[in-house]
């Protein structure tokens, strides 16, 4: 029986993946929840593990290709191991399939290369990026299509999705792109750049349309590509900043007792429990108790209306080495510390070892990120669509501060925090970073 393998969804916002690795090859044996392939998107990077145990009869798509979630990207023979042997000539009958599949991806490099370095950036993007049709339909698009629709100089209005629900897909604007004159008139006109030559082709329209390229390539310099994961990621956060207008609050809090404690019972915690105390656990409780005090923070905005959750979804961002991704502890507000702090340091963990599962980097409610591990005095983050909101946390180092009229050394940290104003206004930032202040300088609750 064959199975097939899917694209997985990697989170709220991703409708597409890219296959960046696959573990294994036509013809392998594998068993159920063995990794079969890595995937990259904005959200993470991860090991897919195989849905069954068999043997893997057939790839259809390629590493380094970018498919819609729910795509079938193999298949598996899962009528048992014992036909190990009999795969070994699948690769070469399937061989005419594999190449009937570069031919309709072949044409995709096309239009990310057929236009020259210097557009005349019109103001095409405006209307590359209509809400609705003239019908009133609204238009549905991933941040992919919609660059790519920019690149290209494409109305979405005027292309007929194929995708689910008529979402337009990359290959219905590549489609678009080869009957368009304006996708073409480009390519004949290749005189300009050719005075500079060193200028290296579209890197696939990471900078915004209207920015002479010219004025980014003197003097000396090397070219690198962006990442996957960096592609979707600059991606997601230019979404994020046209979706939400951002508004921010600071606050000082004096940290001094849980720097403290954290000092005195960090050595006895990890011996009898297995894992590091840290203060990420500390800010992520006192968080907690001031979302349940003002709901409104722990949303998400739908059009009109307001998605108030119930369930408090902690993201909390992770710095990797080949970018950043959010995981998210599921129901924080029934956890207790030492739940919070086991389940930090899990999903950190294996964050770092892409053995994060699709479920575990989707449906937050808020976020958290940390730059002042990183010895940042505190920062602005960008909002974790679909998220109203995002705490970042500073440095905490000793700074002199008035207690009680008197000069003191104290243990101090700047929060920070980022709000969507659509829905969180002023008065409920600055009463939910109180909230936070107050729990954190008064803390009560035990390590255990």
């Amino acid at each position: 029986m064959a199975v097939d393998v899917i694209m997985p969804q990697m989170g709220e916002s991703i409708f597409e993946g890219t296959i960046t690795k696959w573990l294994k090859k036509p013809g392998d044996k594998i068993e159920r929840d063995e990794p079969l392939f890595e995937i990259s998107t904005d959200k993470v990077d991860a090991e897919i593990p195989s849905p069954a145990a068999g043997v893997l009869k057939e790839i259809k798509v390629k590493e380094g290709q970018t498919v819609p979630i729910q795509t079938v990207v193999a298949s598996i023979d899962a009528a048992g191991g014992a036909v190990a042997t009999a795969p070994a000539p699948a690769p070469k009958a399937e061989a005419p399939k594999a190449a009937q599949v570069p031919p309709a991806k072949a044409e995709a490099p096309k239009p990310a290369v057929a236009p020259p370095p210097p557009p005349p950036a019109p103001a095409a993007p405006v209307a590359a990026e209509p809400a609705q049709r003239g019908n009133g339909d609204k238009i549905r698009s991933s941040p992919l299509v919609r660059r790519m629709a920019r690149e290209q100089n494409i109305d979405l209005s005027q292309v007929q999705g194929t995708g689910a629900g008529g979402r337009i897909s990359k290959q219905d604007i590549l489609a678009a792109a080869e009957g368009s004159p304006g996708a073409s008139a480009p390519a004949a006109a290749p005189a300009a750049p050719a005075a500079r030559p060193a200028m290296p082709p579209p890197s696939g329209g990471t900078v915004e349309a209207g920015v002479p390229r010219e004025k980014m390539y003197f003097g000396s310099y090397t070219v690198q590509p962006m990442s996957t994961m960096r592609q979707k990621i600059a991606e997601h956060m230019v979404m994020s900043k046209r979706t939400s207008p951002h508004v921010y609050s600071i606050e000082e809090v004096n940290v001094n007792a849980i720097a403290a404690l954290r000092a005195k019972e960090k050595s006895k915690f990890e011996q009898e429990s297995g894992v590091k105390l840290t203060f990420m656990p500390f800010f992520i409780r006192a968080a907690v108790e001031a979302l349940r005090a003002f709901p409104t923070v722990n949303a998400s905005v739908d059009g009109t209306n307001i998605v108030l959750h119930k369930e408090c979804n902690i993201g909390i961002a992770v710095a990797l080495d080949w970018g950043l991704i959010v995981p998210v502890i599921k129901n924080a507000e029934e956890k207790n510390f030492f739940g919070l702090a086991r389940a930090v340091t899990d999903l950190a963990e294996r964050a770092r070892s892409k053995k994060l599962k699709p479920e575990e980097v989707m449906e937050s409610t808020f976020s958290i990120t940390n730059p002042g591990v990183f010895g940042g005095l505190f920062g602005l983050p960008v909002i974790n669509q679909p998220n109203v909101a995002i705490l970042g946390l500073g440095t905490i180092e000793k700074r002199p501060v008035v207690v009680d009229d008197a000069i003191a050394i104290r243990s101090m940290v700047y929060l920070t925090l980022s709000y969507d104003h659509r829905c969180v206004d002023g008065a409920i930032a600055h009463q939910f970073m109180g909230h936070i202040k107050h729990t954190l300088e008064n803390w009560t609750e035990s390590l255990f």
